[in-house]
C-alpha cells in the first residue's frame, strides 16, 4: 500500500497582507490560519506524514500547532516550487515512487474533508496527477496595456486552481526537475506536470476553499469556517 505524503509550503512572507506576521501565523477562528489548515489535513488524513516547509529563520512557529503523529519540519525556499523541491529531496530516502504526494497552500484553511478524500480517491488510478478546481463562473476580461478592457475571453472550459495537487512522488519529482532545467516559471505542481506533457485529472472542488491573500480575506475565511462548523453540525 502506498504511503500519502502532504508537503505545506510555509515559508512565505504574505507582503499582500500588509500584516506584522506572515499571512500563515494571523489569527484565524480561535488559532491560526496555519494551525487551521493543519488540523482540516489531519482530518482527512490523520496517518499521513508531513512535510512542513518553514522559513529557516521563523520564529513564529509552534510545533504545538502540528497534530500530526508524523512529521518534520523542512527549511523552505524563498519561492513554492523551491519548498516543495526540497521537501521532495529530504523524503527521498523513505518515499517509494508509487508513493502519493500532496501538495496544499498553508494559507487555505477551508479545504473541505469530503473534497480531500474525493481527490486522494482520483489520484489512485490517476497517471497525471490531479488538482482541486472549480469552473469559471464569472466573465473573464483579458486587459490591453493601458488598463482597459482589451476583449472578453470565453469561460467554458476555464478553471480555477486550486489545492491540494498532486501526483506520485516519482512523477512529480521528474516534473520539477524538467521545468527547473528548461526555466519553466512554475505557479503551482500542476503546471509542471503540463510542461513535461501530462494532463492533470481536475477534480470539481467547492467555491469556499478560499486562499487567504489580502486583509479582507481573513474575515471571510472566519465567517466560511463558522458556516462550515454549522453545516457539519446540522448534519451529524
Amino acid at each position: 500500500m502506498s504511503r500519502l505524503w502532504l508537503i505545506v509550503p510555509a515559508a512565505g512572507v504574505g507582503r499582500r497582507m500588509a500584516a506584522e506576521c506572515p499571512k500563515q501565523y494571523l489569527p484565524l477562528a480561535g488559532s491560526t490560519v496555519l494551525a487551521q489548515t493543519l488540523a482540516r489535513l489531519h482530518a482527512a488524513f490523520p496517518a499521513a506524514t508531513l512535510c512542513l516547509c518553514l522559513a529557516r529563520d521563523d520564529i513564529y512557529f509552534d510545533a504545538a500547532m502540528v497534530p500530526f503523529a508524523d512529521w518534520r519540519r523542512i527549511g523552505g525556499g524563498a519561492e513554492r516550487a523551491e519548498s516543495v523541491a526540497a521537501a521532495l529531496t529530504a523524503i527521498a530516502a523513505e518515499a517509494a515512487a508509487d508513493d502519493t504526494v500532496l501538495v496544499h497552500d498553508a494559507a487555505r484553511p477551508c479545504v473541505s474533508v469530503d473534497d480531500l478524500a474525493r481527490l486522494q480517491a482520483a489520484l489512485a488510478d490517476e497517471p497525471d496527477g490531479a488538482l482541486l478546481a472549480v469552473p469559471v463562473a464569472d466573465t473573464m476580461k483579458r486587459a490591453a496595456a493601458d488598463g482597459r478592457v482589451a476583449r472578453t475571453e470565453p469561460r467554458e472550459a476555464l478553471w480555477h486552481a486550486l489545492t491540494p495537487q498532486g501526483a506520485c512522488y516519482r512523477l512529480l519529482c521528474d516534473a520539477l526537475a524538467a521545468a527547473r532545467a528548461c526555466g519553466v516559471a512554475l505557479t503551482d505542481e500542476a503546471s509542471a506536470l503540463e510542461a513535461m506533457g501530462r494532463a492533470p485529472r481536475l477534480v470539481a472542488g467547492r467555491r469556499d476553499n478560499l486562499k487567504i491573500t489580502h486583509p479582507d480575506d481573513l474575515a471571510l475565511a472566519e465567517q466560511i469556517l463558522a458556516a462550515q462548523a454549522a453545516q457539519h453540525k446540522a448534519l451529524s
